[in-house]
């Protein structure tokens, strides 16, 4: 399953070492604290524990994508560049009706959409990334070999599935 490859920016099967730590503070949001198996990063993440309940010690797969289309990057194609942006925004919108093309969404349990807003550089190893998806918020801090392709302003999808 190479093909949707292309879109994700990075990926990774994260064990959660806690939850709310500091307190809940929102009915249905939680903060949880979780360690990566393959690249030794950190995660902090909100998410909506109503729609994707999770407990402490549970794993997941975690995916960042610069987009839900399956396959390669756009322009990468040959074809024309103005319909083909046409068709990769058709192809990105989720629609809850099933209409339109099936994506990336479809391998996952949760998913958000929102935008990388600042990179920490730490020391010259460390980095942090951080995005913010309609106020839940997320940072992830590890090597910079693993986050070369997450760019700073850019809309960014979240992916989860247990």
């Amino acid at each position: 399953m190479s093909a949707p490859a292309a879109n994700i920016v990075f990926d990774d099967i994260f064990t959660i070492s806690d939850i709310d730590k500091e307190g809940k503070k929102f009915d249905r949001v939680s903060r949880l604290y979780a360690h990566s198996k393959n690249y030794d990063m950190d995660l902090t993440l909100d998410y909506n524990v109503e729609l994707f309940p999770l407990e402490k010690d549970q794993s997941f797969a975690l995916a960042l994508a610069s987009s839900l289309a399956r396959g390669g990057a756009p322009g990468s194609s040959g074809t024309d560049g103005a319909q083909e942006e046409a068709d990769d925004k058709e192809r990105d919108v989720w629609r809850p009706d099933g209409k339109g093309r099936r994506g990336l969404e479809d391998d996952y349990e949760y998913v958000m959409y929102g935008k990388v807003y600042k990179f920490d550089g730490g020391t010259s190893e460390i980095v942090t990334a951080y995005a913010s998806f309609g106020g839940l918020l997320m940072s992830l801090t590890g090597s910079f070999r693993h986050m070369t392709s997450i760019v700073l302003g850019d809309p960014v999808y979240l992916l989860m599935r247990r």
